[in-house]
């Protein structure tokens, strides 16, 4: 059976760029593309299985690496690469411990594609060759703790959105909503919805700049 492999990126020239490498690379292999995270999981639902997931930290609709530890949640069993523009350690380190197989910088020659692609489909990590950052793995052990549910909540909380507008995108009584809060602070640690916007902050992404060399978003 042919791989069937998703790549999510919100640039079309990218996704371009991704197909064609990933088509070279895994010979037959059908492929999917989403240009905003509320695409994937739909994408996901009609067909019987996906291989590996090829995924934007940047793209629309991620809320940093809320997006991907919320992919990852709800499902665990598909492999997700991180092609990222964003390759210092210190994100690369985060995406692995939110629960990314491997990370791929944007400036890597095309051929570590399918490289990245053949190591997590044999159930390895892949990374670059850089020197991992330590810090943080606590706070994405914490936030990884947390539901599919309670992680959209605290999207919503980052976004500085009311209990109200969280409970109607989410179809759910406010006072679901309000639990669901109670339960999120526990879990990370904290005491207010404040203090859970600045965790969930440090869990968003600044994008990179367009102008710098290789940077595509």
């Amino acid at each position: 059976m042919a791989l069937r492999i998703l790549v999510a990126d919100d640039h079309p020239l990218m996704r371009t760029a991704l197909r064609q490498t990933v088509a070279q690379a895994m010979d037959g292999a059908e492929i999917v593309e989403a240009s905003r995270f509320e695409q994937i999981g739909p994408l996901l639902a009609e067909a019987d299985t996906t291989d590996v997931i090829l995924l934007d930290l940047h793209m629309p609709g991620m809320n940093g690496f809320i997006g991907l530890m919320l992919l990852r949640a709800e499902h665990p069993a598909i492999p997700v690469l991180v092609v990222s523009a964003s390759e210092d350690a210190a994100t690369i380190q985060r995406a692995l411990d939110c629960g990314a197989s491997g990370f791929v910088p944007k400036s890597a020659p095309n051929s570590r594609i399918g490289e990245a692609i053949r190591a997590v489909l044999d159930g390895e990590i892949w990374m670059p060759e850089v020197e991992a950052s330590d810090g943080g793995p606590g706070l994405a052990q914490r936030a990884a703790s947390l539901t599919p549910q309670q992680l959209r909540v605290l999207a919503g909380i980052a976004e500085g959105k009311l209990n109200k507008q969280i409970a109607y995108e989410m179809n759910v009584a406010e006072t679901t909503v309000k639990a669901h809060i109670t339960t999120i602070l526990r879990k990370l640690g904290v005491l207010t919805r404040t203090q859970a916007a600045l965790v969930a902050n440090q869990l968003a992404l600044t994008p990179p700049n367009p102008n710098e060399p290789g940077n595509g978003a």
